[in-house]
């Protein structure tokens, strides 16, 4: 199987946006909204940003980001779900999906550490 993290990473971003255009707006759910975009494109834009990276401490940081980045795109999840309760079941699917998102960006991190 060709694994392409890349690829996974813009996949999550727009799935993320396209889960966010089906929300009904009001004023509790237009900020969640707003930080759920955010941080969960980010995590993509910055795994293309390390794999440009111009040194080891650059990529080390990139990956860092990536990391934290899909953790906060979870706790945005579990808001909506609270807040918008008939969308719960496609917030678990898509956390499970940044919940090995932060996995994975923990496990190079780590592997970063040990070289």
């Amino acid at each position: 199987m060709n694994y392409d993290l890349e690829e996974r990473t813009s996949k999550f971003g727009e799935n993320v946006i396209k889960f966010c255009k089906l929300i009904k707006t009001n004023n509790i759910n237009r900020p969640l909204i707003s930080q759920i975009i955010r941080s969960s494109t980010s995590v993509g834009a910055n795994y293309m940003e390390a794999n440009q990276g111009c040194s080891k401490k650059d990529f080390k940081n990139k990956i860092r980001i990536c990391q934290k980045e899909s953790n906060e795109t979870k706790y945005w999840f579990r808001m909506i779900a609270i807040a918008t309760p008939d969308t719960k079941d496609a917030c678990k699917k898509l956390w499970k999906e940044a919940h090995e998102l932060t996995l994975i960006f923990a496990k190079i991190s780590k592997s970063c550490e040990n070289k």
